[in-house]
């Protein structure tokens, strides 16, 4: 299938990709570090000499602009292939450990070979079209993977923009791009992969995983949620409101760890609401369709989101609330005064919405978060750190941001990731190497005649001596069975040496 802008992949060439990865990958071509290293200059350079393009595909499927896609797409990309670079020697290196049954403490060296899982496939979606491929495909890189890339056809003129470019910077032996739509997807789907990352909805993934069950082959699943935003009373609403409205209107809240929803008391949000109000006007001024706010990505997301505020039966709109569907445009809209069981609060909204809840205080605020699935993030503005602690031991989530939003994806040293529907494994620094990565366990014995003596009792016949002499050798005591001499049996030898020593000298 073609459309005007993007050429879909046919069963043949797809069939022809997946086997080039695979034998492209039992070749052994991409596991050496200096192919790894590489590839991964070769990724930033792509990145980085082609900025400008990418800022112009990203426009015209999102109407992004330049510093949102610099901040959010390309920098932030930029910056995982540096953290692999510096320590893609470090990350690979087999990892020496110390055994722990007693039967292996002489004679024996145990350790774990970071070996590449293989032919991977790597699905990314519509709303980070460069950022969000970018992520996973460094993991596969500095792990040593082959990977078929299959971006998101709902952001056309990125797809076409990475079809043009891997291939020019990569080796197109390991790393190819597989363009298409639901059928093309179901196609790749149908083929046995080492691993599969999927970034998108909830839906998508069932599928994915149904499908990956049949091969018994793992997933990393980057989906979203709800994310709420909890604000305490005493927080300094001003930076808060403005670092709230960054995280919902950056992209057009079309990110999954948007906040969702805020969740205020009467006190918090007779003081926040005047501050959203003032920051959205000083951010897009009157009219914030003039200015350099994203569009949604399509028709179809468009009346979702118009659909999902014309069916919601509570509330007030504060601010915004102005829609313009030939040019794909919903205002930053915040809604007061929502009921807890309406339409805006049944789905994550993936777009320029903030509705606002009243609870009576943060135990309202907990058993709220706690009646929703876990999200993929949680928002929390207060430097009470026994509040903090409180909201903390009581709910889950993905990742938590205190007095910020949306920051923690850009930190390489945090792992991100969800739990439950919100997603499944984490990524971002050493986790994305991880993510495409086997722990090889290595046990290597000695053949010599002594350690064979102390083995010889797990050999038949079998006799009671035998057994009691296997357990010694494998079972060991937990410290709290054990009596006074056996838990402090080393300091009772050290005082006796040294008060024997102290004795002689005396």
């Amino acid at each position: 299938m073609t459309t005007s802008i993007l050429q879909f992949n046919n069963e043949a060439e797809i069939a022809q990709a997946v086997e080039t990865s695979r034998q492209t990958f039992k070749a052994g071509y991409t596991k050496p570090i200096k192919f790894r290293r590489h590839q991964l200059e070769q990724l930033w350079l792509l990145l980085d000499e082609n900025q400008d393009a990418i800022c112009d595909a990203v426009f015209k499927d999102l109407h992004k602009h330049r510093n949102e896609t610099q901040l959010g797409e390309i920098a932030p990309s930029k910056e995982e292939i540096r953290d692999a670079l510096e320590h893609v020697d470090e990350w690979a290196r087999d990892e020496k450990v110390a055994p722990f049954s007693l039967v292996n403490k002489f004679g024996v060296t145990c350790y774990m070979r970071k070996e590449p899982k293989g032919s991977t496939l790597i699905i990314s979606p519509w709303n980070y079209p460069i950022y969000l491929t970018m992520g996973p495909l460094v993991g596969a890189l500095v792990a040593g993977c082959t990977a078929i890339v299959k971006p998101s056809e709902v952001a056309p003129h990125s797809a076409k923009l990475l079809t043009d470019l891997l291939p020019r910077y990569l080796d197109s032996r390991a790393y190819i791009i597989i363009n298409g739509g639901a059928h093309e997807t179901t196609k790749l789907l149908e083929y046995k992969w080492d691993h599969i990352f999927y970034t998108g909805n909830g839906t998508v993934a069932k599928i994915i995983m149904k499908a990956a069950a049949e091969h018994l082959t793992p997933v990393t699943l980057e989906l979203g949620g709800k994310s709420p935003v909890f604000v305490d009373e005493d927080t300094n609403m001003a930076i808060a409101a403005k670092r709230i409205a960054f995280g919902k209107t950056f992209n057009a809240g079309q990110t999954c760890v948007a906040p969702d929803y805020l969740l205020l008391t009467a006190k918090a949000e007779e003081r926040l609401v005047p501050e959203l109000k003032k920051t959205l006007k000083e951010m897009y001024g009157e009219n914030p369709q003039a200015s350099d706010f994203a569009r949604i990505i399509n028709n179809r997301h468009f009346h979702r989101l118009t659909n999902v505020l014309k069916g919601n039966k509570s509330g007030k709109i504060v601010v915004g609330g102005q829609t313009d569907e030939k040019d794909l445009y919903i205002a930053p809209t915040v809604i007061t005064g929502v009921d807890r069981e309406d339409k805006l609060m049944e789905d994550e909204l993936f777009g320029p919405f903030l509705p606002i809840i009243r609870v009576a205080d943060v135990d309202d605020a907990i058993e709220f978060i706690n009646s929703k699935d876990d999200p993929l993030a949680l928002y929390i503005f207060s430097t009470n750190k026994k509040l903090t602690k409180k909201i903390l031991d009581s709910t889950r989530s993905g990742g938590v941001v205190i007095n910020d939003t949306l920051m923690h994806v850009t930190e390489g040293a945090l792992p991100f990731g969800g739990i439950g529907p919100s997603g499944l494994g984490s990524y971002h620094g050493k986790k994305s190497f991880d993510a495409f990565t086997h722990e090889r366990s290595i046990l290597v014995k000695q053949l010599n005649i002594v350690s064979e003596a102390v083995l010889k009792a797990r050999y038949p016949p079998y006799t009671s001596i035998n057994l009691k002499l296997g357990r010694f050798a494998l079972e060991g005591v937990p410290h709290f069975r054990k009596n006074f001499i056996m838990k402090y049996f080393k300091w009772i030898v050290i005082a006796l040496i040294f008060g024997i020593g102290y004795k002689r000298i005396a």
